[in-house]
């Protein structure tokens, strides 16, 4: 089955309704957040944007890899961005090997004595942002370390989420969703609950138009666009996916924070 990917975003754009929360708070990227937050408020895709899209080092390796392993020439190609951050079945066809080289060249110096670790996720890997956010940074580690509260809360802002919308009022969204728990031994969703995040901060936002009822994506404080049934779907899946490959690997927390 074809891929199709938002037909109201270009790749550029939907890459920076993702990529702005974390901007916002200097996690990663480029220090222009107001640009990304206008970019995709307005939907103005130019070059500019996709120079800005380019400077995240941790994400653009990943779309390359995608758009390779599909013969997509272009990396912000719709298609390839919403493989990354939510999921569809161009990730199928990058295969265990082409995702090894593409970690043991990023992550194998950096990550020292836990490069075993991170290697033996790899069979389990896909070039879905979860997994970035569970088998490459440290924050599970940390938890198995005994650390709970922040680790817990990083995982589940720094992943995207998805949820449905209660209510809309002023900047902010209503929305129920299922944060993510530890047990003692694995991580896992936890049962619904309200959660409030922004929909809008100076009149520029993300996702346009939000109606109660209605599905969407989250990153950090933010709500990144309204989800279709099939994308909620793949989203779900493989977030489930990536979840179950790092809770079945004990390892301890990495050395240093791996970006």
């Amino acid at each position: 089955m074809p891929v199709r990917a938002d037909p109201a975003a270009g790749g550029a754009l939907l890459f920076a309704r993702y990529a702005y929360p974390p901007n916002a708070l200097g996690y990663c990227g480029p220090d222009s957040p107001q640009a990304l937050l206008e970019h995709a408020s307005t939907g103005q895709e130019d070059g500019d944007l996709r120079r800005l899209a380019r400077g995240f080092e941790g994400a653009w390796p990943y779309l390359e890899l995608i758009a390779e392993a599909n013969g997509i020439g272009d990396p912000l190609d719709a298609r390839v961005v919403e493989a990354y951050w939510v999921g569809n079945a161009l990730l199928d066809h990058v295969s265990t090997g082409m995702t090894g080289r593409s970690l043991d060249d990023r992550f194998r110096r950096r990550a020292g004595a836990s490069w075993s670790r991170l290697a033996a996720e790899i069979p389990e890997a896909r070039p879905h942002h979860s997994f970035h956010v569970f088998g490459v940074y440290p924050w599970l580690g940390l938890l198995r370390e005994g650390r709970h509260d922040e680790p817990v809360r990083v995982l589940d802002r720094c992943r995207v989420r998805w949820g449905k919308v209660v209510e809309v009022a002023g900047d902010h969204a209503l929305v129920l969703s299922r944060p993510l728990e530890w047990d003692g031994r694995l991580l896992r969703e936890g049962a619904p609950r309200v959660e409030r995040v922004l929909a809008t901060a100076g009149g520029l936002g993300l996702a346009g138009n939000l109606r109660p009822g209605s599905w969407c994506s989250m990153h950090w404080d933010w709500v990144c666009e309204s989800l279709d049934a099939r994308r909620v779907a793949e989203l779900r899946r493989r977030s489930a996916h990536q979840l179950a490959a790092v809770n079945a690997q004990a390892y301890p927390a990495p050395a240093s924070v791996l970006s």
